[in-house]
């Protein structure tokens, strides 16, 4: 049998266990909640919350005054939870406190005079937050996603502040401070990659060289889980990024004595052990 090696950290992480918890709360106490979009991107915990009457807002769905709402653990930008509250809709905060500290910090950057920088994805529900706190304080910045674009969009300015999606990859946001630096006259710096991003991805960098197969369990739409897929792509070719169980195939494991497994922040840890228990299938 192959020797499967589970990753310390894997699943989830601090501000997901709080969202999920609360998501579950309300649909015990008020019989049923929506949310502003998925409350982490797991589809399988997704559906698991539906049965509790916790489901997605559709598109162009207006709440009435007296439901329930949660803000999901990615944060929303601060007119729209104004709106929410304003149309006497029941708003519960699920944002992740590593998420409400980057809002703070784009906000003092701001307040201090930095043209603010953001490395992170463009569209995610988190940037879209932290950008929304950044016109609410009167800001001006940009978000930047690779280097490409670090050198094509960083503006001359003469103090640029930083702060980082808290799913970003730190080495990337290590490069990208290390260019501004370079190339203005004052920097102010807040790493708010969160340490259960961090640890993961050292865990990774740690882990996927020493294995022969290296498994990422977690959503596809999910930036922490694909930044994890990434580096431990780039250690291990054999690398596989996978949501559940089923997406298991035998040949991957033929020949292998060590494998490998780490999972997204956002990754339940019955998805986890299923997985684990059906590689110990194949490989027994």
């Amino acid at each position: 049998m192959a020797q499967v090696i589970l990753a310390e950290s894997a699943g989830f992480c601090f501000g997901v266990k709080i969202a999920v918890d609360m998501a579950k709360e309300a649909g015990k106490k008020y019989g049923g909640a929506w949310t502003d979009g998925p409350i982490i991107h797991n589809k399988q915990v997704v559906s698991f919350l539906e049965s509790l009457n916790v489901k997605e807002l559709k598109e162009n769905q207006r709440l009435k005054a007296g439901e329930t709402v949660l803000i999901r653990s990615h944060g929303v930008p601060p007119k729209e939870e104004r709106r929410l509250k304003e149309a006497g809709v029941n708003v519960i905060d699920a944002t992740c406190p590593f998420v409400k500290k980057v809002h703070e910090k784009v906000r003092q950057l701001v307040k201090e005079g930095y043209f603010v920088v953001i490395i992170g994805e463009h569209g995610h529900p988190e940037v879209i937050g932290i950008l929304g706190h950044l016109e609410e304080a009167g800001g001006e910045g940009i978000v930047v996603s690779s280097k490409e674009e670090l050198i094509k969009n960083i503006p001359h300015k003469r103090r640029i502040g930083i702060v980082a999606q808290t799913t970003q990859n730190e080495d990337f946001f290590r490069e990208a401070v290390g260019y501004i630096a370079e190339n203005t006259e004052e920097v102010k710096i807040f790493n708010t990659i969160c340490d259960a991003t961090s640890v993961r991805q050292e865990e990774v960098k740690k882990l996927a060289p020493k294995v022969d197969v290296m498994i990422i369990i977690g959503g596809k739409h999910s930036g922490n889980t694909n930044r994890l897929a990434q580096i431990s792509k780039a250690l291990n070719p054999n690398t596989y990024h996978i949501e559940k169980a089923d997406e298991l195939d035998k040949k991957w494991f033929e020949n292998a004595d060590k494998i490998g497994v780490s999972a997204g922040a956002s990754t339940p840890d019955w998805i986890i052990n299923e997985v684990v228990e059906k590689i110990k299938e194949m490989t027994g």
